[in-house]
């Protein structure tokens, strides 16, 4: 699999969820999500400051990233964009890349999250012949941690006091999932039906802001 695998952005539908491209015209409701306070508590201090316009060229840009994919998690019934899932670092040696997602207010306690987790992992593994997805979350995002448990991800590590949150020093958990695991749990088919994709639980992330 090369790079160049990650071109091709998917519309990826679910029971509760369509996972679509972003466009320019998502930037205000993610500069509103990146902003909610258990978004910033369970997410990393960013490189540089964050504007809306730097928001805004960002997601204007997703689409023309060959290495990365970046979808917006909409909920099915309204059309409503609620957050993100990514892909990215992708090796293409190891056949690995990194996940995250983070979902806003309107999108956590009602299963959004862990199926959207759950759909662009069927894509990963599935379509992109991905062999594993790694990802990283404070030890404190217990609803994330949740939702990354039911979707397969297993416990490698602990990174621990890596950071200096609110004068507390925070854990990272380590957490990673291989395509002959999830193949396992999905029956042997490495795929998800939409059936069989959504879960009730919440979503969370951890590290969106580091990446703009």
């Amino acid at each position: 699999m090369s790079p160049s695998s990650f071109s091709v952005k998917p519309v990826l539908t679910g029971e509760k969820t369509v996972l679509r491209p972003f466009t320019a015209d998502d930037a205000p409701v993610m500069w509103e999500i990146i902003g909610d306070p258990e978004v910033v508590r369970f997410t990393g201090a960013p490189p540089t400051t964050l504007t809306p316009e730097r928001v805004r060229s960002w997601y204007a840009t997703r689409a023309e990233q060959p290495d990365r994919l970046d979808l917006a998690v909409t909920d099915r019934a309204t059309g409503e964009l609620v957050g993100e899932v990514v892909l990215y670092e992708y090796d293409p040696d190891a056949r690995s890349c990194t996940f995250r997602t983070l979902l806003g207010p309107r999108g956590r306690g009602r299963g959004l999250g862990t199926e959207a987790t759950r759909l662009v992992l069927a894509h990963g593994f599935g379509r992109l012949g991905l062999h594993r997805v790694q990802l990283d979350a404070y030890a404190h995002n217990h609803r994330a941690l949740r939702v990354y448990e039911k979707a397969g991800f297993v416990v490698e590590g602990v990174r621990r006091e890596v950071e200096l949150r609110d004068g507390v020093w925070v854990d990272e958990v380590v957490m990673g999932l291989l395509d002959r695991e999830w193949a396992a749990l999905r029956g042997g088919s490495g795929g998800v039906s939409p059936a069989s994709a959504g879960l009730p639980g919440a979503g969370g992330g951890v590290t969106p802001a580091r990446a703009l």
